[in-house]
């Protein structure tokens, strides 16, 4: 019986089209050991194997989708080259797989087998906005996306606001592009006028921008963040 293959989870570029400023040489070295990868989407994961020198036929590499319409039923064979010997890849479309990313439960099920996870080093926007922001670190949330719903989602800004003065904890969470500016605009209005707000946009690009204001700055002068990618970041 062949000895098993194991998941290895890859890092994107998360923005800046010189992999060498945001990925390790090593990362690329271990992409020709795949014979198969799990991404999110077809397209830009045969645009990043190629930027990153992947040296397998791509039309002879084996491809399995996972993203929000995949179901669970779906996934069950994904690993099972990994039984024959083979490495499997796991490629987050941008950043770090499971982190904001469906790849966790790729690596749940990997865990539950008994197979080998080796997660390499990569960015991401997450950690290089708390990086930035000169908030606490020690202690700090994720909240993914909040509510769609005005009502809904002035609760979770001042549930999150109390968070950060009650349990000195700093708080992240990210838009959808195209509402950044409403998320912005609804931060400056519904927080307390001196509560920290870090807008990190646009991350690794020519065009980044992190700057750390209070919501009453924020309020007074906003910039435009419409279809960028950008992480909000409140403290006290």
């Amino acid at each position: 019986m062949p000895q098993k293959g194991k998941l290895i989870l890859f890092p994107v570029g998360i923005g800046n089209d010189d992999l060498s400023v945001s990925l390790p040489a090593y990362n690329a070295s271990l992409l020709d050991s795949c014979t198969a990868f799990i991404v999110e989407e077809l397209r830009t994961a045969r645009r990043f194997l190629k930027k990153a020198g992947y040296t397998r036929s791509i039309d002879e590499t084996n491809f399995y989708l996972l993203n929000e319409h995949t179901q669970d039923t779906e996934i069950s064979t994904y690993l099972d080259a990994i039984d024959e010997g083979e490495n499997v890849g796991l490629l987050s479309e941008a950043g770090l797989p499971c982190i904001a990313d469906p790849g966790a439960k790729i690596v749940k099920m990997a865990q539950h087998k008994g197979i080998e996870v080796q997660p390499l080093v990569g960015p991401s926007s997450l950690m290089l906005a708390l990086m930035a922001s000169g908030f606490n670190g020690q202690n700090f949330a994720f909240n993914g996306y909040l509510p769609i719903d005005k009502g809904e989602r002035v609760r979770a800004i001042k549930n999150l606001e109390m968070k950060i003065f009650k349990e000195n904890q700093t708080q992240l969470f990210i838009e959808a592009p195209y509402r950044n500016n409403q998320m912005l605009e609804t931060l400056a209005t519904v927080c307390s006028p001196n509560t920290m707000i870090c807008v990190a946009c646009d991350i690794s690009l020519e065009t980044q921008f992190i700057k750390t204001k209070t919501a009453k700055q924020w309020k007074n002068n906003p910039p435009n963040l419409h279809k960028r990618n950008t992480v909000f970041v409140m403290y006290k």
